[in-house]
């Protein structure tokens, strides 16, 4: 595959806009041609969000009245934060196969092949890290309304994608430059080991921040997952107002216009930050 994807890199020179499509095309195919030979990564993205679904919701299926807001099965609450964390998970391990081209050396073939524009790799990077953590998602959503815990509606589920693409997005460009900057893929997924558990439970994924100590609470009020968690659970709950309060923090009341703002701003701010550490390590 390496040997294929050299030639077609190396044929011509690229010289426009159409050739960094094939470029990143074929940089995007390989990714996806690697996880039907190995896909165990994706089997276990998917299973272990759903293990805690039906756990989670087993375990808490019987939870006193005033855990979570009126109306709503824990199942229904736990929903959004395992759609939410699927997505995180999954965007988290984006930095892993550009860490693994870096190690086997195929990165270094990369950045001497005549490419139209050496980002092709970023892109591709994110188009396949984007795919998967969607389909993970649907998966879960899925289960989700077999069991019972509803469907949102036309707007709700354009809010859903809208809100796991900003989500991935930011995340992503968080891991790929994790990628660059660390020594190797052991360093990597330590860090994502230290990352992934404790913002889960210092988010909104579980219970609501009324049920938690109040550093807790705090903490949960400034999660990045939380402010994805909310809009998603808005979407599950009925008749979606984003200009309604979704979130109630201990420093004041935010709408689902200020959640998405603040995703919005973290994935802004992470691109502005780790772009500088691309472009001099791709340069």
């Amino acid at each position: 595959m390496t040997n294929t994807l050299n030639t077609f890199l190396a044929e011509t020179k690229p010289d426009s806009f159409a050739d960094q499509i094939q470029e990143i095309s074929a940089l995007t195919r390989r990714l996806f041609i690697q996880l039907i030979r190995r896909p165990s990564t994706l089997i276990a993205g998917i299973l272990q969000p759903l293990i805690w679904l039906l756990l989670f919701g087993a375990l808490f299926a019987k939870a006193p009245d005033g855990l979570v807001s009126a109306g709503m099965s824990y199942g229904s609450f736990l929903g959004a934060g395992v759609i939410v964390f699927t997505a995180f998970s999954g965007a988290l391990n984006a930095g892993l196969p550009i860490m693994f081209d870096r190690e086997f050396g195929f990165l270094n073939r990369l950045l001497v092949a005549p490419l139209y524009s050496r980002n092709s790799i970023v892109f591709a990077s994110v188009i396949y890290i984007t795919v998967i953590s969607l389909l993970q998602s649907l998966a879960i959503m899925i289960t989700a309304f077999f069991l019972g815990y509803g469907w949102p509606s036309i707007s709700g589920l354009l809010l859903v994608v809208m809100t796991l693409l900003i989500l991935v997005f930011a995340v992503t460009a968080l891991s790929l430059g994790l990628a660059f900057a660390l020594p190797g893929h052991i360093e990597l997924i330590a860090v994502i080991f230290v990352i992934n558990l404790p913002l889960l439970f210092a988010s909104t994924a579980l219970a609501p921040i009324s049920f938690m100590p109040s550093w807790l609470g705090w903490l949960a009020s400034i999660n990045p997952l939380t402010f994805a968690i909310e809009p998603i659970r808005a979407a599950y709950a009925g008749p979606l107002h984003l200009q309604m309060t979704l979130l109630h923090a201990p420093y004041g009341n935010v709408s689902g216009y200020g959640c998405l703002s603040v995703l919005i701003g973290i994935a802004l701010g992470l691109f502005l930050v780790i772009s500088p550490l691309l472009n001099r390590k791709l340069a």
